[in-house]
């Protein structure tokens, strides 16, 4: 069986992951070739979506016959654009970081801080607070106990550099959260799986972090 690769494209087949107690699938979706990542706890089958970007019928054939959770990364449009169908066919809970939450037209069951923990059968995230790319983005981080960490960066981190904001005190806010809770916190091996495009580690990006500081945006 091939490798996972984790390069997509919309309208092609997804690519799955599979962990000592977790599967993930990631699928790429809508217009802005959006990802979304299916997590499925082998132990219970639990499974929950990060981001129900688009395409409620593609991700509905991939989550099955059971949701639990949908979490959303940050409040911008083309991130929860299936949410509301996704909810409506599946019944899953929904969580966002706390200040992103009123500006999901879906109601948010449940609003996430900095180090908040979101079981899934076996399995949890911990959520990551990152100001910058909206003032309430969260990463959500895997620690797998048999192996390297897996962390799910929506777009607030993404090969080649964390993701755009609206002015340069946002950008500064970014890149003080990402060196303090992401790469002053966690191994060059971490795989990090971003909310567009391929992924990356963050081995491979921490050397271009004082390019990053002064490019700005």
């Amino acid at each position: 069986m091939p490798g996972y690769h984790g390069n997509v494209h919309v309208g092609g087949a997804p690519d799955v992951r599979e962990l000592t107690e977790l599967v993930i699938t990631k699928v790429a979706v809508g217009p802005y070739d959006n990802n979304a990542y299916l997590l499925r706890c082998r132990d219970s089958g639990e499974q929950l979506l990060i981001d129900a970007a688009s395409d409620a019928p593609t991700l509905q054939r991939l989550v099955g016959d059971g949701l639990a959770t949908i979490v959303t990364t940050h409040r911008h449009p083309d991130h929860w654009q299936a949410l509301a169908e996704l909810v409506k066919a599946t019944e899953a809970r929904t969580l966002a970081g706390r200040a992103d939450a009123p500006q999901i037209p879906v109601h948010t069951d449940q609003t996430l801080d900095d180090g908040a923990v979101i079981p899934f059968g076996r399995c949890e995230l911990r959520a990551i607070h990152l100001v910058g790319h909206t003032p309430g983005s969260v990463a959500l981080l895997y620690d797998d106990p048999q192996g390297h960490p897996h962390l799910f960066t929506g777009d607030s981190l993404f090969p080649g550099g964390p993701g755009k904001t609206a002015n340069p005190v946002d950008f500064g806010s970014l890149m003080d959260d990402l060196e303090a809770k992401v790469f002053g916190a966690l191994p060059d091996e971490t795989w990090v799986y971003p909310g567009h495009g391929r992924d990356t580690t963050l081995g491979a990006e921490r050397g271009s972090i004082p390019e990053w500081r002064a490019r700005g945006w």
